[in-house]
């Protein structure tokens, strides 16, 4: 079960999350289809970059905006997607990780909302996100020792294990996973009709290359 804390409801009434949980799935290198795929994208972003600027992408701005309703400082503590996308505009290659991320990382890009994918196997109890107490902190896949009081993040019963600026490496993904858990941060503004076809593209594009099953939600 994964809900989300009052608090947050009250902050930002329109806040939700889309979660798709994944069953039997076999993740390894990416296959050309999406390397090829996701290379094309890059490199259109690469000429956008000379016309745009961080500031024309509604979903990163929305973003940010919705950290700042929450206390947190989106000039500090970047939302994931617009971390990408200022590599990206920076020049700097997006390096491919293994299929489960650089999904996670085409979606991100593509439509400006973090992503977090998380190895469901290691995950224990009910997963609520909310906001970081003092004594939450996990190493990161940066890694460094996040302090993540504060800061949006999701937790099971062994603690805090990911957020929108960055996951832990305690439910990373690696090829020995075969159970996933996929929190798609989606745009508050989105309409449920709307955030259930984005889950659907995502889910569609990870079974067609990571096989298995899987089920989705919304969560507000």
């Amino acid at each position: 079960m994964i809900k989300l804390a009052e608090d947050i409801k009250k902050l930002v009434p329109s806040f939700k999350l889309g979660t798709i949980l994944y069953h039997d799935i076999v993740i390894g290198e990416s296959p050309q289809m999406l390397k090829g795929r996701f290379q094309l994208f890059l490199e259109s972003l690469k000429m956008d970059a000379e016309q745009l600027t961080i500031a024309d992408h509604t979903g990163i701005q929305e973003w940010r905006t919705t950290f700042k309703a929450l206390s947190m400082d989106p000039s500090r503590y970047r939302p994931s997607a617009e971390a990408l996308l200022r590599r990206v505009y920076g020049g700097k290659d997006i390096g491919l990780v293994n299929s489960a991320v650089d999904v996670n990382n085409f979606f991100s890009l593509q439509y400006g909302v973090p992503i977090g994918i998380y190895n469901a196997g290691v995950l224990a109890g009910d997963i609520e996100v909310r906001m970081g107490n003092p004594e939450d902190q996990y190493e990161g896949l940066n890694g460094r020792l996040m302090n993540m009081e504060g800061k949006l993040l999701s937790s099971d019963a062994n603690g805090p294990f990911g957020s929108p600026i960055v996951d832990s490496k305690r439910t990373m993904t690696s090829p020995d996973v075969t159970s996933a858990l996929q929190i798609v941060y989606l745009r508050p503004s989105m309409s449920t009709e709307e955030a259930a076809k984005l889950l659907a593209a995502i889910e569609k594009m990870f079974i067609q290359i990571h096989g298995g099953s899987a089920e989705s939600f919304i969560v507000q």
